[in-house]
């Protein structure tokens, strides 16, 4: 694709990078057929090639619209366009770049500027969302159904084993995960603490920076990833194995925190450090998969439709070992149609664009249940509560479901 940037941002990092993604495109259209919100709303600017000419002009210096603005909310960053795209087009760090900039240019009416404000100051901090959910819980059976779908059942969270072992490893304790779903951590404790692997959480380690980085809010989001750093900073010079990461999500985004922080002189080598040390849970255990087999409780456990998060099929392009590891344990995995297409989860998009997020998920849950399983594992908090709130068939994080399946 040939391009000509506005000189306001051809010189700039960003402009740089901009145009290097722009340049890569062939307007081949691969792309097109696994967008999720260009299926639903058959609209070419609904999709990556669109919205790739909507961002090649901003970048140009053309006009920039809330029109403009739109279709690049629509956009679920879910990423499947990369897993499609033949000429490796980084779309996913172009709408990351074309949104602030259109955030900067267009800005928001007060309502939304203010809800925006909310869930940015709201959602990754553990001690305001905690307690907030603890109150809907409280009071769920009292809620109207469609409420009450959105109001996840309150959880006990179950056993941290002591760390014990010379290997260690790092987890991230998340903003709203410790709220949703406490026992997702734990779970994988116990897991690694059978090969002989401790695992540890530093104090103040919560939110990754995601949620205000996605909502526009770039500077925020990199100063969330400068304190994440900070915390985890002394247990990584004590000498840990791995940062592993049991929320998708946040795994992606950490992953590319050397990509994101490399001009920051006092945080470049860090940031770059703690990317090399992420890993998926998956990529942990499937590489212990023999010492795992040793604890494995011989049974038939039923059936689990597995939905694999984008952020994990597609943006870390990791995609078996999670589904490998269950059937070992036991589980019958069904066929899940469509498994690339998004949940509609998404970070916020299921707050900021219901509808869209809404047919998304419904659409997922039909293909999740057509194998009639007795469960539907995933690897994401968000993806987890989102496919909840739209089917009665239990969701749980596919590394409960392992720890269940070794001995004690």
């Amino acid at each position: 694709m040939k391009t000509n940037l506005a000189e306001s941002i051809r010189d700039t990092p960003e402009g740089q990078e901009a145009n290097a993604i722009l340049r890569a495109c062939v307007h081949c259209g691969f792309c097109t057929a696994t967008c999720p919100t260009y299926q639903l709303l058959g609209d070419e600017l609904d999709g990556p090639r669109g919205r790739i000419y909507l961002m090649k002009e901003l970048l140009e210096g053309g006009r920039v619209s809330e029109k403009t603005q739109l279709h690049l909310d629509r956009c679920l960053t879910c990423r499947a366009c990369e897993t499609t795209c033949p000429s490796g087009v980084r779309y996913g760090r172009l709408v990351d770049i074309g949104r602030g900039i259109v955030e900067k240019e267009v800005g928001r009416g007060f309502a939304e500027a203010v809800y925006r404000s909310a869930l940015k100051n709201f959602l990754p901090h553990a001690m305001l969302f905690t307690p907030v959910l603890r109150m809907g819980q409280l009071f769920r059976p009292l809620l109207p159904a469609a409420l009450r779908s959105k109001v996840p059942p309150k959880l006990k969270a179950t056993p941290w084993p002591e760390p014990r072992h010379a290997r260690r490893m790092l987890v991230l304790q998340g903003c709203v995960q410790p709220g949703i779903a406490p026992t997702i951590n734990p779970a994988l404790a116990r897991v690694l603490d059978r090969i002989c692997i401790s695992l540890v959480a530093a104090s103040g380690a919560g939110c990754c920076g995601a949620v205000a980085y996605h909502l526009n809010a770039q500077a925020a989001g990199l100063d969330t990833m400068r304190r994440l750093i900070d915390a985890w900073w002394p247990q990584v010079e004590q000498g840990i194995d791995a940062i592993v990461m049991t929320a998708s999500g946040c795994g992606t985004l950490v992953k590319e925190y050397g990509h994101l922080l490399e001009r920051d002189p006092r945080y470049a080598e860090k940031a770059r450090r703690i990317s090399e040390l992420t890993r998926d849970a998956s990529e942990i255990l499937f590489e212990h998969r023999a010492r795992l087999q040793e604890w494995i409780v011989p049974s038939m456990r039923g059936k689990v439709a597995f939905h694999a998060p984008c952020s994990l099929q597609h943006a870390q392009q990791i995609s078996g070992p999670a589904e490998t590891l269950l059937r070992e344990a036991g589980y019958e995995l069904t066929v899940v149609p469509d498994a690339h297409l998004c949940c509609g989860s998404a970070g916020t998009y299921s707050m900021l664009q219901t509808k869209l997020s809404q047919q998304l998920r419904d659409n997922k849950v039909t293909a999740l249940q057509s194998g009639a399983p007795a469960v539907i594992a995933t690897a994401n908090v968000g993806c987890l509560a989102h496919i909840q709130s739209g089917t009665a068939v239990p969701v749980r994080h596919w590394l409960e479901l392992l720890d269940e399946a070794l001995r004690p």
